[in-house]
């Protein structure tokens, strides 16, 4: 309801119709570019690119039938504007487009967003990803399935783990070329993306296709799996995801048990510190792959990974798929 139109040149009527998720979007596309030195006047009509992780907008559903034949509702609540109006708002004519690749949307718009720097395409890619929780239709599918935290709250590696909890959330990174080295926050060494295949159900975890997952992207950036110091879980405190991706994690890092530490660890020594920020600030689907990757840059300037929230007794299958890595692993109870 504080969207600023007049920034980017957008009338009352247009606004009332928009996906307040686009209006979040223009405006962290905004910031991100500016945090990262751009300016509007030298990005209109240049080659930077706009790719964005959304899912399903609630904003339509919500919508009154009355609002539905506006002028303004074909583009207020279409995925693929989501994208097409940051592009045209900044005056971007690179690559564009809007993902729904569920949990995964924003890294994956990452991932695009880093291909297309590298092959020439773009000599930027914003990647952006958004979710907002509008209609209650989606929480009280996923409670119907069993998905979520009785207690609402997400228990990530917990024995208690029961489910996770929806949050909202936005957030936005800026891929640039090599030239851009000395100012960035982060060195995006490479990226995958895969798909789990056949698995159990269509929604459940293949630890397999994990593995190989991350044996792809170690290999595209010929860095050994002893090297890496923090990996950021998907995370999401459920009874099967949890030790299925605990199990891929120890085949690729190492073999023989785990250890815990209280507060904050420091990278190194060896040990790669296994933490999700989901634990903390729930699981904002769309956008949560942005939200991990930011709190992994946060890591990246401190050294220190901060404890994972609600952890405090370990399911037991996943330190049974842990204790094949040593002492290599450390989780961190806060």
């Amino acid at each position: 309801d504080r969207f600023d139109a007049i920034t980017f040149g957008l009338g009352a009527a247009e606004v009332s119709a928009m996906d307040p998720q686009q209006r979040l979007l223009l405006e962290v596309g905004y910031t991100t570019l500016h945090g990262a030195m751009r300016r509007r006047a030298t990005l209109m009509g240049g080659d930077g690119g706009t790719f964005v992780g959304i899912e399903r907008p609630d904003w339509a559903i919500v919508q009154p039938a009355t609002a539905r034949s506006s002028v303004y509702a074909v583009t207020g609540d279409n995925v693929s504007a989501a994208a097409g109006r940051v592009s045209f708002s900044l005056g971007l004519q690179g690559p564009c487009s809007s993902m729904d690749t569920a949990c995964s949307s924003s890294l994956v718009a990452m991932h695009f967003a880093a291909h297309v720097v590298r092959g020439g395409e773009s000599s930027g890619g914003l990647a952006l990803g958004v979710s907002l929780k509008l209609a209650p239709h989606g929480a009280l599918g996923a409670a119907s399935a069993g998905m979520l935290s009785v207690e609402g709250r997400c228990k990530t590696l917990d024995a208690g783990a029961n489910g996770y909890v929806r949050s909202e959330g936005v957030g936005g990174s800026l891929v640039e070329g090599d030239d851009a080295m000395g100012r960035s926050e982060a060195h995006v060494s490479s990226s995958a993306v895969r798909q789990d295949g056949r698995s159990a159900s269509l929604t459940a975890p293949n630890g397999s296709a994990q593995r190989t997952l991350l044996l792809v992207a170690l290999g595209r950036a010929s860095v050994d799996s002893a090297e890496v110091g923090c990996l950021e879980a998907h995370g999401t405190g459920t009874a099967l995801g949890d030790p299925t991706e605990a199990g891929a994690v120890a085949a690729v890092h190492g073999a023989g048990g785990s250890a815990a530490a209280s507060g904050d660890a420091q990278i190194g020594e060896a040990r790669l510190v296994l933490g999700a920020a989901k634990a903390s600030v729930g699981h904002s689907e769309a956008a949560s792959g942005q939200v991990g990757l930011l709190a992994v840059c946060g890591v990246g300037s401190g050294g220190r990974v901060g404890g994972n929230a609600r952890l405090r007794v370990l399911n037991p299958l996943v330190g049974e798929r842990l204790g094949r890595v040593g002492h290599r692993i450390l989780l961190c109870v806060q």
